[in-house]
């Protein structure tokens, strides 16, 4: 059993009386299913699954059910047996998004409170921009994403507590031990090549054969790919979408990462603008990362970023390590010069920060350069610029530098990530370890209503 984070929140909804149905959101093969199945068959002694992905190619028996009567008829001829009191009976509707009806039904199962439900989604941020009728005050949505590093960590066989402490020091501003932050160091490593794909942890865990492993990450890509544009009627925007897909690993290599909008047709006088549409259907899919440009970081951000200049990362650092390096883990293990390890580096930070409930922002002004990512901090109605250093020249951030320099943006506090040891404070500018990331957390963003 792969220890999720997410199940608490599972638990709380399912033991508690709400009335909008929690809706568990993600990119596919994240472990979304399993996570649902494995904590609603602990609670509720008649559990229902039932996916509407298989259900719309096979039977198609949920395919009318559009009232809650008829939904009840069709539950009761693949479960019927099952169907008791709410106390008792769960039912899990996986893939909720394949039937867009189920969406608009779910507020009058929710009222008729028959029995306890939740659901998922691979495509819901599409399907709920293309349904008619999004039920306002009758979901929670939950976005999942792959496992962080704090997961991995649980899945290797380290401690909560071990875990626990070492976010003391984090927030107490202190070190690890020298022996301590080899071990960390040595993970987070690892992390990168494995990512977060739970089929993939667990092959890394049972097997620690590399070639079984980065075959599921190139299969999850290739459904990924096919899934980014699934859903498009038009070919033509599904061309478009699945080139925007694939060329996000070259664009990584790319000095300054963004997208270069001529190199999606090959057309100089194409502008953003005008692939507002695909970018957006490859977010809401949940098989990329976005970070928006800010070149005025005043809080909130979401008021001065911009969408001209965007930078996607793919959602799962080892998918995109796997593309990069094969089946040789030196180039990430070893301190090899000639290896440039800055884009599965900040890959990961991005990762781990959107799944910690951030939205995800850069800093970019002609005059000072670019910071890698900026993050709010809501408490202090500041920004929080973060940098992130893969080599030895971690103290070399002259963007950064002449950013907090202006004060006028208030910037209360910094960070350097890298593979430095040390915990120190100099200039405004805290030097951490690269995987104290996973300590940096954005509770109140996490859960989105509708």
């Amino acid at each position: 059993m792969l220890y999720r984070k997410i199940s608490k929140r599972i638990e709380e909804y399912l033991t508690s009386d709400s009335n909008r149905l929690l809706i568990i959101d993600g990119a596919r093969q994240i472990g979304k299913s399993y996570i649902v199945r494995w904590v609603g068959q602990r609670l509720f002694p008649n559990y229902i699954e039932i996916n509407m992905e298989e259900d719309k190619l096979g039977d198609r028996i949920f395919a009318d059910a559009k009232t809650v009567e008829d939904f009840y008829l069709a539950l009761g001829v693949v479960a019927g047996d099952k169907m008791k009191d709410k106390a008792s009976t769960l039912v899990f509707i996986d893939e909720i998004q394949a039937y867009d009806h189920l969406l608009t039904l779910v507020k009058f199962l929710m009222a008729d409170s028959r029995f306890t439900y939740i659901a998922s989604g691979s495509q819901l941020g599409i399907a709920l921009k293309h349904s008619q009728s999004v039920p306002v005050g009758s979901l929670s949505i939950e976005h999942m994403y792959p496992m962080d590093f704090e997961e991995f960590l649980y899945a290797n066989g380290v401690g909560e507590s071990a875990v626990e402490t070492m976010r003391d020091c984090f927030r107490n501003n202190r070190s690890l031990s020298e022996n301590l932050h080899a071990k960390m160091l040595d993970f987070f490593k690892k992390y990168i090549i494995v990512g977060g794909l739970p089929q993939a942890v667990e092959t890394y865990i049972e097997t620690k054969n590399i070639v079984e492993f980065r075959r599921i990450q190139c299969e999850v890509h290739n459904l990924y790919g096919i899934d980014a544009s699934k859903y498009e009627a038009e070919q033509n925007r599904r061309l478009k979408i699945r080139r925007i897909f694939d060329m996000i690993p070259s664009t990584l290599e790319n000095r300054k990462k963004r997208i270069v909008i001529k190199n999606i047709e090959g057309k100089d006088w194409r502008r953003s603008s005008d692939y507002v549409d695909e970018f957006d259907y490859l977010i809401s899919a949940g098989v990329v990362l976005e970070v928006r440009a800010v070149s005025k970081p005043s809080y909130p951000l979401i008021e001065s970023s911009r969408k001209n200049l965007l930078k996607l990362y793919l959602n799962d650092v080892g998918i995109l390590s796997g593309i990069f390096y094969k089946n040789n883990i030196n180039a990430v293990i070893s301190d090899i010069k000639s290896i440039n390890l800055g884009s599965v580096y900040e890959t990961v930070v991005a990762q781990e920060l959107k799944a910690h409930g951030y939205n995800l922002y850069y800093y970019d002004n002609k005059k000072i350069g670019e910071v890698d990512y900026l993050i709010e901090d809501a408490d202090n109605l500041s920004n929080v610029p973060i940098e992130v250093k893969s080599g030895k020249d971690y103290a070399v951030h002259s963007a950064l530098d002449k950013l907090l320099s202006v004060d006028e943006y208030g910037i209360k506090r910094a960070y350097v990530l890298s593979n430095e040891r040390e915990v120190l404070t100099r200039n405004g500018i805290t030097y951490i370890p690269i995987y104290y990331v996973m300590f940096f957390s954005n509770v109140s963003n996490i859960m989105t209503h509708m």
